[in-house]
């Protein structure tokens, strides 16, 4: 790993160039807007919502506390019944805009940097830098999409939401693996 620190320039690039690949995506294309829809009566959820105390978090609608609970007849009849969901709380106030972007960049830089010890491992820095730009750029696209379709599977995220974030993520895997490819050593 002694040739990592010779990728410095490639790695950080990368990340600013995923960094404003990302802006243009959520604040000029805008085309995760129509992922997130409103709640018809939102003032009366939010009030209830309030109503309890909940803490930051993620919360289950039914909630199961064991498998074999989902057995019972009351328990189906809740699922029959409905709603069934997820609800993350987070803390209230307004976002830390620039604590949220700061975490970003920092998951930019990690991401482009574990794709750069995977290249260097496997090509070296005399290795060709096409075939390195390739590795990263597959390992960038899998670092950022791979988590969308778990949600998709698990957690019921609608599949064109889905789908858009692996767009997102075809974007920075080939902006990671031509940034490489340009700058590799």
């Amino acid at each position: 790993m002694s040739e990592l620190p010779q990728l410095w320039l490639p790695i950080l690039t990368t990340a600013v160039f995923v960094f404003i690949a990302s802006s243009l995506i959520h604040m000029v294309f805008k085309w995760h807007n129509a992922d997130y829809k409103k709640i018809a009566n939102e003032d009366d959820v939010r009030n209830v919502l309030r109503a309890s105390p909940l803490a930051p978090g993620q919360y289950v609608l039914p909630h199961c506390q064991d498998m074999k609970d989902m057995q019972t007849e009351g328990m189906m009849q809740k699922y029959r019944e409905g709603p069934v969901g997820l609800l993350v709380i987070l803390a209230n106030g307004t976002p830390n805009m620039g604590k949220l972007l700061s975490q970003w960049f920092l998951l930019n830089l990690v991401v482009a940097a574990l794709a750069a010890c995977l290249a260097v491992q496997s090509f070296s820095l005399q290795g060709n830098s096409h075939q390195a730009g390739h590795l990263v750029g597959m390992t960038s696209f899998l670092a950022y999409g791979a988590g969308s379709v778990c949600n998709g599977i698990w957690w019921g995220k609608p599949w064109i939401s889905v789908a858009k974030d692996l767009l997102d993520a075809l974007i920075y895997g080939t902006i990671s693996a031509l940034t490489f490819m340009w700058l590799w050593p």
